[in-house]
């Protein structure tokens, strides 16, 4: 595989319809929004999602959720030790879990577990992410659902179980903003190549494949437009924030609540001696 030569950066337009796009635990997994009502998606999701497109599209991965597991084990200090439990000297250590593992080279992790014989260390990755929010502020739907059946039984004269009874939280309709850049020094380092920047790609094009469920049913998020440029250089011909600013997203004339993508103008401003590909997403 060929090291990667030249900085990458790219944004990632995300629809969301009816769907609750990242639940907040500490707020009744009610999607996530900031005080001016505009939404969000952590980062520490979008790389949920991309590591499950990795390991989907063949790749090992070493943070695997634990209905995904496909090695057997069931924490990651186990996966470590059943690759590194000879390995003693710290610098070694991290060179082979980025071999072994595409999510270590591409977004770093932390090795401290207890039975790594006194070995841990951490790993910087070259990828980085934004938190997600979106183009406009979003309008949050919730509605109360029962269950046709009582999971525990019913208390004498109870005549429905508290059980039963519930809310379910979802986005109306919103334009999410994903951002994110490739650095070419901590590539180096990690030994992620060309060729790991291009299963990037294709997993943030692809993110929500295979990630339908109850909160997200198939065909309410999808990602409708990926920017992906590549500089000539290591250390970029300029900063993300321009290149991330160069993307314009306007609501067309009259549209006050956004419904659907279409209800906005989306333009690139050229940015000269820049090449820059732009792809349909799933």
């Amino acid at each position: 595989m060929s090291t990667l030569q030249n900085k990458i950066d790219f944004v990632a337009l995300v629809s969301v319809t009816m769907a609750n796009s990242n639940g907040d635990p500490l707020n009744g997994n009610r999607p996530r929004t900031d005080y001016n009502g505009f939404g969000e998606i952590s980062d520490v999701c979008i790389k949920r999602k991309i590591r499950n497109r990795m390991q989907d599209l063949g790749n090992k991965i070493f943070v695997q959720s634990e209905t995904r597991s496909d090695d057997g084990f069931g924490s990651l200090s186990e996966r470590a030790s059943s690759v590194m439990k000879d390995v003693k000297d710290r610098e070694l250590y991290a060179k082979k879990a980025c071999e072994t593992w595409i999510d270590v080279r591409t977004f770093g992790q932390v090795f401290a577990f207890k039975d790594t014989k006194g070995v841990s260390c951490g790993v910087r990755g070259p990828v980085s992410i934004h938190q997600a929010v979106s183009v406009s502020p979003v309008d949050i739907e919730s509605i109360q659902i029962t269950k046709s059946v009582n999971g525990e039984k019913k208390d004498k004269g109870e005549s429905i179980a508290s059980d039963r009874m519930g809310m379910k939280h979802f986005v109306r309709f919103g334009l999410y903003k994903i951002k994110g850049s490739i650095n070419t020094q901590l590539a180096e380092k990690t030994g992620f190549s060309y060729e790991d920047a291009q299963i990037v790609k294709e997993c943030l094009r692809t993110l929500f494949v295979n990630d339908a469920s109850a909160a997200r049913p198939d065909g309410s998020m999808e990602v409708v437009k990926l920017f992906w440029w590549e500089h000539n250089c290591k250390d970029g011909q300029y900063s993300s924030a321009k290149i991330h600013r160069s993307v314009k997203i306007e609501l067309k004339q009259d549209v006050v609540m956004p419904s659907s993508f279409d209800d906005y103008n989306i333009s690139v401003e050229k940015i000269d001696n820049l090449n820059l590909e732009v792809l349909e997403g799933i």
